[in-house]
């Protein structure tokens, strides 16, 4: 990983930022891509929702595994962050607040969509981490600031998964439910470092509620 500044290509399904009931980001893992990770968009299959996928350089977020110490995996971390961010900040400007915006990653973008999350807590229309847990060695401080204010959080994972130890889920579950998010853990007894419809399901209720979210204040 050479580049870790350039603003990273996103890829895009459904209708503009200003027309959407909600917005979704989705994050690839390490070596995959925005184009794959769109196909969750796809299994949700709800018109109405704007959805943007960023591509990593070299199909990857950093270069060390999420349990490496922070400084290993700079500057690209923070790069990364910066790109949710401004995607974020983006749906902002076409009128879109963080309360109608789903944050949703798998694997290495799980890590990245959770840390994210956490760093810049406030009410989202949901975060979701698939096989996923905040970044940081064991031991990490977890005093980050700010509140989820009943932001509605899926986790799920495998019970044995090869690249994300349990422990850190269950520890991710009780940091972000101390920040407030409302967290449904769901842990799959042999799935392997996958994604499966039980997962899809999760996260469609999720995205459904922040676009009932829209209607309910329409409706008001």
């Amino acid at each position: 990983m050479s580049e870790a500044h350039a603003d990273p290509a996103v890829l895009t399904l459904g209708p503009p930022l200003d027309r959407a009931a909600a917005v979704g980001i989705l994050l690839h893992g390490r070596g995959g891509t925005a184009q794959g990770i769109l196909g969750l968009a796809e299994a949700i299959d709800r018109p109405d929702v704007a959805w943007l996928a960023p591509q990593a350089a070299g199909n990857a977020w950093y270069p060390r595994t999420f349990l490496a110490p922070l400084a290993d995996n700079e500057p690209w971390l923070t790069s990364a962050l910066a790109a949710v961010g401004r995607l974020v900040d983006h749906a902002g400007g076409m009128g879109v607040p963080p309360e109608r915006v789903v944050i949703a990653g798998f694997s290495q973008g799980g890590c990245l969509g959770l840390e994210f999350a956490a760093r810049r807590a406030r009410r989202y229309g949901g975060v979701a981490g698939l096989s996923s847990g905040l970044i940081g060695p064991p031991g990490t401080p977890r005093d980050y600031a700010g509140s989820f204010v009943g932001t509605p959080v899926f986790l799920g994972c495998s019970d044995r998964d090869p690249h994300i130890p349990l422990e850190r889920v269950d520890e991710t579950a009780e940091v972000l439910a101390r920040m407030g998010a409302e967290v449904a853990k769901r842990i799959y007894p042999g799935m392997g470092h996958t994604v499966i419809g039980d997962e899809i399901d999760q996260l469609r209720a999720v995205v459904d509620a922040t676009r009932g979210a829209l209607a309910g204040s329409e409706e008001g």
